[in-house]
């Protein structure tokens, strides 16, 4: 099995999919359980001492006024993870816990947080045993960490609360520490807090978008292409100098995408032979500049989640000069700025191609296909409806495109009076991901059947092979009318795992 190893500078993207997604074991460098001690012996020392120091010897939030006495400490530590683990609603995908829980400790192992080396092996012993602890939807505001959800993971080393073990059973935390021969961490000064202090959840998920719409704006780029076919479109608006001289990035790699599937189809143009059109709808004719500036966007969160990969979040931090600092670090706004970002293009993304799908179903504007791509119009409805699904879709995502991170909710006495809202952002993001693949599922299924519509005009190779990859992935072609949902569900399937794109590249070779 693969194996992450976490050392003190941080830890990569490929790092964080490797653990949450693949199950990779985790190791603690040499550097790091070295870091881990050295800053250990600071706050031991700190601990020591009669001056009050935030985290190790007083309160915390609005309660940080109390010096709390020596005998306490232990209790107080326990306390911050019992009382924050107050989260509620449904519970979060695995994934996500799994990602939150590993970058909990790559921040740990970072030597500026104070955390126990035996604390962080812990950490890597339960995510090496595939125990996950119950995290529920609601309890973080972004600020301070993700603190409900960092809290009930904590609250699981502690061998108290509910996780899922690898069979998938949720049972309480302490018979599955036992079970795995894990002990149950006691909590000394500061560790609760540290525990608690980051912004892991939304940047876990920030990481995990970032893979997922990489391969969907693949995927948008062979369906807009498959759709340009389909409707006689020209492919002169992809011509290299043309893009050359608006040079945006991502705008000049979703129109090489297109063109490469394009390549040799005997369909576009073809609408100058017989019904001379001077352009395409802008559905059509601007579908790179639409995807182009979602990839840009994604370039740029792509930057943000490389910076905060290699940050230490926590609050107060161990400096090396043996200071013990507090900080806003914590504040989630750079990655809740990002996830909205995100939201938004992924929602424009998904706005277009609803658009492209309903051009191909209309006959006025479809250039010959017959109403709603159905086998006899009137009798048969055709795709009239997964239309609509789309279009639900479609205004869902609008919805969620609002920005999480415009918001703010005073907590904590008001000491906690600015808040990110990154959580937040974040789960809206995974949803509307869901959303876009779906949404292109669609465009793919009325595409493909528009294309085989078209008798006597051959399609690109690249489109044939995605048709004949998704015909035998179960998602049927033209006919009368039949229960649609389970071809939409193969055909959400497809794209979901990647196979759209790789049927594409069989021909094309990789896609930018």
């Amino acid at each position: 099995m693969h194996t992450v190893v976490v050392g003190t500078s941080g830890v990569t993207a490929s790092d964080v999919l490797a653990v949450a997604r693949g199950g990779a074991r985790v190791e603690l460098s040499v550097e790091a359980v070295a870091a881990l001690g050295a800053a250990r012996e600071i706050v031991d020392a700190l601990a020591a001492k009669p001056d009050p120091v935030y985290g190790v010897s007083t309160g915390f939030g609005a309660l940080a006024t109390r010096h709390i006495s020596q005998e306490l400490r232990a209790q107080l530590q326990r306390n911050i993870v019992r009382s924050h683990a107050a989260g509620m609603g449904p519970r979060v995908e695995r994934e996500v816990v799994r990602a939150l829980m590993f970058l909990r400790l790559k921040t740990v192992c970072s030597g500026h947080t104070g955390v126990r080396p035996e604390v962080a092996q812990t950490m890597a012993d339960l995510l090496n045993a595939g125990i996950t602890p119950v995290v529920h939807e609601y309890g973080s505001l972004g600020c301070s960490g993700d603190l409900a959800p960092l809290s009930h993971c904590a609250l699981a080393l502690m061998g108290e609360g509910d996780a899922e073990g690898p069979d998938g059973v949720v049972r309480p935390a302490g018979e599955l520490l036992a079970a795995h021969g894990i002990a149950a961490v006691e909590l000394r000064e500061k560790e609760g807090l540290a525990l608690l202090n980051g912004t892991d959840g939304m940047l876990g998920m920030l990481v995990m978008a970032l893979a997922d719409l990489d391969m969907l704006y693949k995927s948008a780029d062979v369906t807009a292409a498959l759709s340009l076919e389909a409707l006689l479109g020209t492919d002169k608006v992809l011509a290299p100098e043309l893009h050359a001289i608006r040079p945006h990035p991502g705008q000049g790699a979703s129109a090489a995408n297109m063109l490469a599937v394009l390549k040799g189809s005997g369909l576009t143009g073809h609408h100058q032979d017989d019904a001379p059109r001077v352009q395409d709808a802008y559905s059509v004719r601007c579908a790179p500049q639409v995807a182009g500036a979602g990839r840009d966007t994604m370039a740029h969160a792509r930057l943000v989640a490389e910076r905060e990969l290699a940050s230490a979040v926590d609050n107060p931090v161990v400096l090396p000069d043996g200071r013990v600092e507090s900080n806003g670090n914590f504040h989630g706004a750079p990655v809740a700025y990002v996830l909205d970002f995100l939201a938004i293009a992924a929602a424009d993304l998904a706005s277009i191609a609803e658009r492209r799908t309903d051009r191909l179903l209309d006959k006025n504007r479809s250039h010959g296909l017959p109403p709603f791509l159905a086998d006899d119009a009137g009798v048969d409805s055709g795709l009239m409806i997964a239309q609509y699904t789309q279009a639900a879709l479609v205004s869902e995502m609008k919805r969620l495109a609002v920005p999480a991170s415009a918001d703010s909710i005073p907590s904590s006495a008001m000491q906690e009076d600015h808040v990110s809202m990154g959580w937040s952002a974040a789960r809206k993001l995974r949803t509307a991901i869901d959303n876009l693949t779906r949404v292109l599922a669609v465009e793919l299924y009325a595409a493909t059947r528009a294309i085989e519509l078209r008798e006597g005009l051959a399609p690109a190779p690249a489109s044939q092979a995605v048709i004949d990859a998704v015909r035998s992935a179960g998602v049927q072609g033209p006919g009368p009318d039949r229960f649609l949902a389970p071809d939409l569900a193969a055909a959400d399937a497809f794209v979901r795992g990647g196979e759209l794109v790789a049927a594409a590249e069989k021909v094309t070779g990789p896609l930018q």
